[in-house]
């Protein structure tokens, strides 16, 4: 995502038969004018972020767990100058820690992806046979007005084809567009609007098709209102390295619980119930930093209003950090303090296709 995003956005709610029902000619011209101005505001993408590839928590030693990371320029961490800072990064150190073995991690993410891109990246994934996949997608097929049904189903499609090799998936539902500060109402409105209703049939496919998804949401707005010098990167658009702490604080619960389901439930979140997949959907929008995950009830996947899920919701927020570009991003949890070995130690080039959109 870059400059074109708001441009993209209003050129979606003119020409789509349903978004601006109603709206005038004059509406219709303020919503452009917006557009424009936000272009002007966010800079376009001046390279690819860094690397993140190689082992995490060698120290531990044994066989690695393999991770693979997929998606969109969120998931590959573009905004932060250091691989430490990415959320892949932050959530191998995480997994070591927590699990007490190494964790070797592949990026295939790819600034400017789609959901229709995802399928190269499961290529690349698939080779690897990874244990536990996590995927960030949504926001471009926001900007670029994918069909809802679309996008999910091409997710779907990705989570299955990284069950079918034994792969854990966990997957970071589209983040709300409408936080973004030089985005103003009612253009805002109209991306908060999309951005929830993708994120909740993301939600849907993902857990019928076998994986777990943690909605992000607004997770980040309200800090991003109160410092957004801190938690935006120097784009305004991305998240920072504190900005991405916070999102690997809210997704590391779930990679954990989705390895080793037996393990006593995080302390980062409290338990919300059984709910029906549909219910749960709505309610994971409501409320970032919140898990949607398959469960039985009596013996039985699904009741008469669908399957059962259970909901887990992000109870603790990272502690704030003081803004020192030389220290690693630390989430609230100590398995990503800045304690320990928070860089690879083994680098390979990948495969990913990093693109500026």
């Amino acid at each position: 995502m870059n400059g074109r995003t708001a441009q993209r956005i209003v050129k979606g709610a003119v020409f789509s038969a349903g978004a601006l029902t109603g709206v005038t000619i004059a509406s219709a011209g303020l919503l452009i004018s917006q557009a424009e101005r936000a272009r002007r505001t966010i800079p376009l993408a001046e390279g690819p972020p860094p690397r993140a590839d190689g082992v995490f928590g060698a120290k531990f030693g044994g066989k690695p767990l393999v991770m693979a990371v997929l998606g969109d320029s969120i998931a590959a961490g573009y905004g932060v100058l250091r691989t430490r800072e990415t959320l892949g990064a932050l959530l191998a150190t995480g997994l070591s820690r927590r699990l007490r073995r190494p964790v070797r991690l592949h990026r295939f993410a790819v600034v400017g992806a789609i959901t229709d891109g995802l399928r190269h990246q499961l290529e690349d994934a698939l080779e690897v046979r990874p244990d536990l996949a996590v995927i960030l997608i949504g926001g471009n097929d926001v900007t670029k007005r994918t069909p809802v049904a679309v996008a999910s189903r091409q997710l779907a499609d990705t989570v299955r084809g990284l069950r079918g090799v034994g792969a854990e998936v966990v997957v970071g539902t589209c983040p709300d567009l409408g936080t973004i500060r030089p985005i103003k109402p009612p253009l805002r409105w109209l991306a908060r609007r999309w951005s929830r209703q993708l994120a909740e049939a993301q939600t849907i496919a993902v857990v019928e098709a076998g994986g777990r998804t943690v909605s992000l949401g607004d997770l980040l707005g309200p800090r991003f209102f109160a410092e957004p010098t801190r938690m935006f990167a120097w784009d305004h658009f991305h998240p920072s390295a504190d900005g991405y702490a916070v999102a690997a604080a809210a997704m590391l619960p779930t990679a954990v619980a989705a390895l080793v389901p037996s393990a006593p439930a995080s302390t980062l979140s409290l338990d919300q119930g059984v709910h029906t997949l549909a219910d749960a959907a709505q309610e994971a929008v409501r409320h970032a930093g919140t898990e949607v995950s398959a469960e039985q009830v009596a013996g039985r996947d699904r009741g008469p209003l669908g399957r059962w899920v259970r909901l887990r919701r992000l109870a603790v927020m990272p502690r704030q950090q003081t803004p020192d570009r030389d220290a690693p991003a630390v989430p609230l949890d100590e398995a990503l303090s800045g304690k320990g070995d928070m860089t690879p130690q083994e680098s390979t080039d990948g495969r990913g296709r990093d693109g500026m959109m």
